[in-house]
């Protein structure tokens, strides 16, 4: 997942514990891989998906407000004009010792806003990132 640096920060510090789309993933997903954007563009970590909650942004906004990680501002210009949003709780943050670049999985571009991998990718990563 694609994830502004100041923003992956948060979730690798355990301050921001929701992230914000517009979009849900499949029901399957059980970790994210933290993809920070420029300036840094690498994977700086991994978190586990803890669940995924959609609603009018107004109601996720006072469910997870606390935990947002964002300003309220901020959180009401994402959503202008959309009639629901996405909040996806993560757990259990992982931050890699280094930034790990893309290749050492397998990709070439990094995601848009996120990108379904194998597992084995997971691993791979994991394994990197022990270098």
């Amino acid at each position: 997942m694609s994830i502004k640096p100041e923003f992956a920060a948060r979730i690798l510090s355990g301050e921001k514990r929701v992230e914000f789309r517009k979009q849900a993933f499949r029901a399957d997903v059980s970790h994210v891989v933290i993809y920070s954007t420029t300036p840094i563009g690498a994977i700086v970590g991994v978190c586990e998906v803890d669940g995924v909650f959609v609603a009018a942004p107004s109601t996720v906004w006072r469910k997870f407000a606390a935990v947002a990680g964002i300003r309220r501002a901020g959180f009401a210009t994402y959503y202008t004009n959309r009639r629901r949003a996405v909040a996806i709780r993560v757990a259990k943050p992982v931050r890699f010792s280094a930034p790990v670049p893309l290749s050492s999985i397998g990709e070439r571009r990094p995601p848009q806003s996120f990108r379904y991998l194998p597992t084995s990718s997971l691993d791979r990563l994991y394994a990197a990132a022990d270098q």
